[in-house]
């Protein structure tokens, strides 16, 4: 208890509450900006704490590591662009929601999961600070594998009513994250010769691309977010809040998992809300489906990705082993304190550590307040026209995508990762379960390979292994048994000619893929890729040759339908081809522009230009002059962001103009 009150009264001081206040309100900003995110803004940070004593240091950096998963919700709910990595779960059920004309209800489900679970991952911090280390060392290489594989079973739950094609799509997903760079053999795989694909794929680039640029396409041709006129009331939010505190075993069990999971070395964000909205989804309770507007989709997933902070910083406290990437960037900030992780933390410097406890919990608190009461007006955006929406949301995801190398090939890499996005969702292949695949894919191949190496074989006969293998087989073969079942009882048609030809173009894809890796890369490049290229190639021969068996005996001409079965796939419209290529269309005209000019003029010229071309109701000169100012703002705040702190600032605004 005197622990507890000496970081209390440490806190108490006006100077160090500013600071978390301010971190606060950057975490904000920087969650509901697509394409920068929090490792960015650590990293910026941390040299402004060099003046700052550790108490201020560290108020600063976890108020706004703590809450730039609350704020990326706002892109992820409006507008269906996640935020972070970390919103993609929120995108599925809180878009949804948001089209219905309940994104009041979603956003105040949202912001009081996070609350919850945040405050959560602080307690679970603080009861776990003595026990922490043992605990995180017990867990061993395949133990790691092991959970990470369980976490890709749940795929056949994101999958729904097609547990087989849910699986193929994250086998795809794997395949894309194996691009680069090999880091155990050192050799490139599918780079093509481009020194651009050596990283590999940028995550951030990735879930743009694939979540937000079909979405755009679906908003243009809506019209607006929300489908009807009911404007946003506070009783909507309250009914979020109470949504969140009926569903209050949900939300705990989903905190434990940001929580526990989050301590976990290398197991991201991406993977953990992915889980939650796995655990949550095999429960969906009464209301929509899950995808279709379910709140509870959107209370999992942002109950775990709070509470992964209080989580990932067991690991870094304890013994210096970062739980996250931001938690890695943070122990730059022991080392320019002078602070060493272990047990001095707990001893010593034990008052400190009960501060960062305060700071997290503090911190949600206000961020998810202040949320609240800006809820009404962001839901309101959702009746703003699509033709003033969507050219401002190009530009954040275009000029947010440009940021990361600073290359031609972002755009390519945005533009094509999004024209894939739109196949996928007309074609009804989840892009929940290729996101889970590509955020998976380097840390199973880490761990297997890891394992393989030391102890051959025999890894796979440890207790906790075969427990979480075992629990991932039999989640995966209960979910194909489903469908089996629901198969064979007459059910809707079965997906036409281009899903056939999807599934067999998934094939040929994972052949090659299997051909190249087996003959062009050494051992330990090859076996990890010729896993997945194979489990592809099988689960996607499977589902088209069932599909083909069915559609040709079922015969119904499905192509000249006039009206599409309930949960049958129809053919693309029209409308629906010109709304995505109009998208691609204007990503392009935006990203020729920052080529020509600049991103500050072209994002200007950009967004008037369009509402112009877009909009009959929305060519009034104060409010496109308003709508180009805003994108010119955004571009000046990306390009600032960009820059190291403090001095280049300047000579970037220079420079540019």
């Amino acid at each position: 208890m005197d622990l507890i009150l000496t970081a209390v009264v440490e806190m108490a001081q006006p100077f160090r509450m500013l600071m978390l206040v301010t971190g606060v309100f950057v975490g904000l900003v920087v969650g509901v900006v697509p394409g920068i995110g929090g490792l960015f803004a650590m990293a910026l940070l941390i040299p402004m704490t060099y003046n700052m004593d550790a108490y201020a240091a560290f108020a600063l950096l976890l108020g706004m590591g703590s809450v730039n998963t609350t704020s990326d919700t706002i892109p992820a709910i409006l507008f269906g662009v996640p935020g972070s990595v970390g919103a993609a779960a929120t995108v599925l059920d809180g878009h949804a929601m948001a089209k219905k004309g309940e994104a009041a209800r979603a956003f105040g489900a949202s912001y009081s999961a996070s609350m919850i679970g945040g405050v959560f991952g602080a307690l679970v911090l603080a009861a776990a600070i003595p026990i922490m280390r043992p605990l995180v060392l017990y867990l061993k290489t395949p133990d790691f594998f092991a959970i990470c594989a369980f976490g890709l079973s749940i795929v056949a739950m994101l999958a729904g009513s097609q547990p087989l094609k849910g699986l193929a799509a994250a086998m795809f997903g794997m395949l894309a994250s194996f691009v680069g760079i090999d880091k155990i053999a050192g050799i490139d795989r599918w780079t093509f010769g481009e020194i651009y694909l050596w990283d590999g794929l940028p995550v951030a680039l990735v879930f743009l691309g694939l979540f937000g640029l079909p979405e755009l396409a679906s908003l243009l041709l809506r019209g607006s977010i929300q489908g009807n006129a009911e404007r946003p009331t506070y009783a909507g939010m309250w009914q979020g809040i109470r949504d969140t505190l009926r569903e209050w075993p949900l939300v705990l069990r989903c905190s434990s998992i940001g929580s526990l999971l989050g301590a976990v070395p290398g197991v991201g964000i991406a993977v953990l809300d992915w889980i939650a909205y796995g655990h949550a989804s095999r429960r969906p309770g009464s209301g929509p489906k899950f995808g279709e507007g379910n709140v509870r989709g959107v209370i999992a997933p942002e109950s775990a990705n709070n509470a992964k902070e209080g989580g990932s910083l067991i690991p870094t406290i304890a013994f210096g082993v970062p739980g996250s990437a931001s938690m890695s960037i943070l122990l730059g900030a022991f080392v320019v304190h002078g602070l060493v992780p272990g047990p001095d933390m707990l001893g010593k410097n034990a008052a400190l550590t009960m501060s960062m406890v305060f700071s997290i919990a503090v911190a949600n608190i206000v961020g998810a307040v202040t949320c609240l009461v800006l809820t009404r007006p962001l839901a309101r955006v959702a009746q703003v026209p699509a033709a003033i929406l969507v050219p401002l949301v190009v530009t954040f995801i275009v000029v947010g995508a440009y940021q990361t190398n600073m290359s031609a090939f972002d755009f390519a890499l945005v533009i094509g990762v999004g024209a894939v996005g739109m196949a996928m969702k007309e074609l009804n292949w989840p892009r929940s379960a290729f996101s889970l695949g590509f955020v998976l894919g380097p840390s199973l191949e880490n761990y297997f390979f890891l394992a393989y190496q030391i102890s051959g074989w025999s890894w796979l006969a440890q207790p906790l292994v075969l427990i979480l293998l075992g629990l991932a087989v039999f989640g995966v073969v209960r979910q194909t048994l489903s469908w089996f079942r629901a198969r064979n009882s007459g059910g809707p048609l079965p997906p036409a000619l281009p899903d056939i030809v999807a599934g067999a173009t998934m094939t040929l894809l994972a052949f090659a893929a299997l051909v190249t890796a087996a003959t062009g890369f050494p051992f330990e490049a090859a076996i990890f890729p010729i896993i997945t290229a194979g489990l592809l190639m099988a689960f996607s021969l499977v589902t088209t040759v069932q599909t083909s068996l069915r559609w040709r005996r079922r015969a119904t001409p499905v192509l000249s339908a006039p009206a599409a079965i309930p949960g049958e796939w129809s053919p693309v419209s029209e409308p629906t081809m010109k709304g995505n290529l109009a998208i691609i269309g204007l990503c392009l005209a935006l990203a020729f522009l920052i080529l020509l000019v600049g991103h500050l003029a072209a994002t200007f010229i950009f967004v008037a230009c369009s509402i112009v071309v877009l909009g009959t109701k929305s060519r009034r000169p104060p409010l496109v002059i308003a709508a180009a100012a805003t994108a010119f703002v955004y571009s000046v705040f990306d390009m600032l962001a960009s820059q190291p702190w403090p001095t280049p600032w300047l000579a970037g605004i220079g420079g540019i103009f």
